[in-house]
């Protein structure tokens, strides 16, 4: 039950377009939320909508992914194996400022004669523009044109193209183009959620250059040791007289054009700008890295950037659209869902596509909100999607987790545990969570990664990555599962899971949660069956495993065991299965008389206020009963849905597209259209009422799995594909595009028939509402519904 407003931008300043998102007037109200909305990235460079000129702004931020700082976690009453360090995503270098002086004076948003003004976010191009009309104070009309990207093809590429052009007069132009080092970073003592900030200086500038119309500025991170540099150079073309010179130190550099504009002569300065990090390089040898990129960059210009734009953009949507068609698609309301659906997947673009050695930040490249951490997130919202959209990524983004193993290891010594635990928040590796009850205590991490793995193994067909890396994470998570747990004598010898924390983190450090004992168990089957299966098929994998892992004879029986023991919480009395053992014995919540404003709860009561209470953050049976389906009954989904429904509070943006997706499959419709809006929504109608610090990237990837999973009702268990589809009643035709083992299958449902394409490939098995199909390329097969 969603308890939040929507916050729907004005109409008139912000018309509904199914490709773009345009905004017709500098309206200084919805200023924080707009820099977010027209963020750009590409998972590795992120920069904030902020405009050219750099203020206002709400919160400015350029963030690289995984370039960190690091800090003492300091607890006035410690704990042995309590996190100690933490992680905080850190606001860089902002390359994005132009600063224009037209007659002397300062060309300044708030306080400028605006006679036109348009920024349009372009999803098909990838490409930001904004297009101003300036006059004047004595009258002369400036037409200012700024295009930005951040190239998808050049992984440490950004550029803006920034035109000046006066059309009724003469004058002189000044235009500064600026690398400004010193950025703050967000703080948020009040909110948990916000990124805490620092008292002094974090990035320590170290060697600059400024020769000609290039700057270079690298800095290293203080206590992390992390470096980077960033450059800028520029081309200048127009037919107008024109004077160069650079300044600059280790925090501010700038290359200013001081031009003899005539009227109706265009100043175009084309700003190509470079990112490089790393965790071990010298800032010198980061700074040569940056040269080499500005030379082939400069040499190629930005028309060829924004050409190869678009091709990576044309190929990503012939990948990865979702197109809802209705008689209502020149309706708000039904335009709406769709420009929401693609801004969620341009926005999952720009936070994974060239996400390379790293994660997903919970906020993507967008805020810095949640410090920059990855979390499960990643593995259960935004995995799906691109397993079956993108799997070259959904590939490199589970190599990442191997890459932690170590330190996963190392996590589960410090907690007296066998295997491995991987951080529940981290962007190192390192857990980072100073609250153990909602943190660590959050063992389904494990079970969630090795979730994801099973599933794009099933659906891609990778076994070179199951054999290798993936046996080796499963031996470590199943030996963590085998020995966190224990045989109860009070419940029939089985196999019980004690103080941990399930996703609803409203109800912390439980016995048996029912979603942790659900995945732990198919951790520990899948691990048991892969390992037999490389013994029996793949013995030379086999003996690099046990070299690489110790495995012992009898550790797969114990596996075995331990899943075939599982103790699977139920009541027999109500018919559900109990959030936990402890669960149904709380007080029930009232929600109902909870007024709006005291959501979410976590920023209005004490923890311990909600712990006494059965009332949920976010779905958590409900989510087992969407991953796990295939060990619920209908009638176990019916009652486990029609319980925990009532006592959700939507206060995290993840749950109401899972929501959305079981009371679609219960049967309740109009619940399942509800949440499915919500859920699109979220953002660019700010119903988390957080939209400014940054997107929810996990919400947006389950709003593919509302459309796939809720309206086509797609079930891929163990790897066998099945539709049930039930379409929206408004919504006349839905498509999209699946990759299945190589193979591209195009899914197009209307309200009266399915037709599933294989538009490449040799064949796919299907079924449609239990009925096999075998998919032949080119051939389309139609059931009426």
């Amino acid at each position: 039950m969603i308890r939040h407003e929507t916050l729907t931008p004005p109409i008139h300043i912000y018309p509904v377009n199914e490709w773009k998102i345009i905004e017709t007037s500098f309206y200084p109200r919805f200023l924080s939320h707009a820099e977010t909305i027209f963020s750009l990235g590409n998972g590795y460079l992120g920069m904030r909508g902020n405009h050219d000129e750099g203020s206002p702004a709400s919160q400015p931020g350029t963030f690289i992914n995984g370039f960190h700082e690091t800090w003492p976690l300091v607890y006035s009453e410690g704990a042995y194996g309590f996190a100690k360090t933490g992680q905080t995503m850190l606001n860089v270098t902002d390359a994005k400022l132009f600063q224009l002086y037209v007659d002397d004076e300062p060309f300044y948003l708030p306080t400028a004669n605006l006679q036109l003004f348009e920024r349009t976010l372009d999803m098909k191009e990838g490409i930001l523009e904004r297009r101003i009309l300036w006059e004047t104070a004595v009258g002369k009309q400036v037409l200012i044109e700024s295009r930005r990207l951040v190239s998808l093809r050049h992984r440490h590429v950004a550029a803006i193209s920034y035109q000046v052009t006066i059309l009724n007069d003469d004058a002189p132009v000044v235009i500064s183009s600026e690398l400004c080092g010193e950025q703050q970073n967000q703080t948020g003592a009040e909110d948990p959620r916000r990124s805490r900030g620092f008292q002094s200086e974090v990035l320590v500038p170290c060697e600059h250059r400024t020769e000609a119309m290039r700057l270079i500025m690298t800095h290293r991170a203080r206590n992390s040791g992390m470096t980077l540099a960033c450059g800028a150079d520029h081309r200048l073309e127009s037919e107008c007289s024109a004077s160069v010179c650079c300044d600059g130190d280790g925090q501010q550099a700038r290359v200013v054009f001081s031009v003899d504009g005539r009227k109706g002569k265009p100043i175009q300065i084309d700003k190509f700008i470079a990112y490089h990090s790393s965790r071990r390089a010298a800032t010198c040898e980061l700074a040569t890295r940056a040269e080499r990129t500005l030379d082939r960059t400069l040499g190629q210009g930005f028309e060829a950037l924004a050409e190869r734009q678009r091709d990576f953009m044309a190929d990503f949507w012939r990948r990865s659209d979702v197109e809802i068609r209705s008689s209502q698609l020149t309706s708000r309301p039904a335009l709406e869902l769709q420009q929401a659906m693609r801004w969620n997947l341009f926005q999952i673009l720009q936070a994974s596509g060239r996400a390379e050695g790293t994660g997903i930040p919970a906020k993507g490249l967008t805020g810095q909100t949640y410090e920059g951490h990855y979390f499960w997130d990643t593995e259960i919202y935004v995995l799906p999607y691109l397993t079956y959209t993108a799997p070259r990524i959904a590939r490199n983004l589970l190599l990442f987790r191997y890459s932690m193993l170590d330190k996963a290891r190392a996590r589960a010594r410090q907690l007296n545990q066998k295997g491995a635990l991987f951080p529940w928040r981290t962007i190192n590796g390192e857990e980072a969570s100073a609250y153990y009850a909602a943190g660590t205590a959050q063992y389904h991490i494990n079970a969630d990664i090795i979730f994801a793995l099973k599933k794009y193994v099933e659906i891609t067909g990778d076994l070179s990555l199951l054999y290798n890396e993936g046996a080796e994470m499963l031996v470590e998570t199943a030996r963590l599962w085998e020995d966190l747990g224990f045989y109860s004598p009070r419940r029939d010898g089985k196999f019980c899971i004690h103080g941990v924390t399930g996703p609803d983190e409203y109800t912390t450090v439980v016995n048996n949660n029912t979603y942790t004992n659900l995945m732990a168990q198919g951790n520990l089957r899948f691990a048991a069956s892969t390992v037999r299966e490389m013994q029996q098929s793949y013995p030379d994998q086999y003996a690099t495993l046990l070299h690489r892992t110790g495995l012992q004879d009898d550790e797969v029986a114990a596996w075995q065991k331990a899943a075939d023991q599982m103790y699977i919480p139920f009541d027999t009395t109500l018919g559900i299965n109990p959030q936990d053992e402890d669960f149904l014995d709380l007080e029930v919540w009232d929600i109902k008389n909870t007024p709006r404003e005291r959501f979410p709860l976590l920023l209005n009561y004490h923890p311990l206020v909600i712990y006494r209470h059965q009332v949920i953050k976010q779905a958590d049976v409900v989510l087992a009963m969407l991953l796990l389906g295939d060990q619920f009954s209908p009638q176990q989904k019916k009652h486990n849905f029609d319980y925990y429904d009532p006592l959700t509070t939507g206060d995290s943006s993840l749950s109401a597209c899972i929501q959305s997706i079981v009371a679609s499959e219960v049967g309740a419709t109009e619940k399942a259209m509800g949440y499915a809006r919500f859920a699109i929504l979220m953002d660019l109608a700010d119903i988390g009422g957080n939209m400014a610090d940054g997107c929810h990237i996990a919400s947006m990837g389950g709003t593919w799995m509302v459309v796939t999973y809720g309206f086509a009702g797609m079930r891929d268990y163990q790897g066998a594909l099945s539709f049930n589809p039930r379409i929206p009643p408004y919504v006349e035709e839905l498509s999209f595009p699946l990759t299945v083992r190589g193979q591209r299958l195009r899914v197009r449902l209307t309200s009266s028939e399915a037709t599933y394409l294989l538009e490449e490939g040799t064949g796919v098995e299907i079924r449609h509402r239990g009925e096999p199909v075998l998919l032949r390329e080119n051939s389309p097969v139609i059931f009426k519904m």
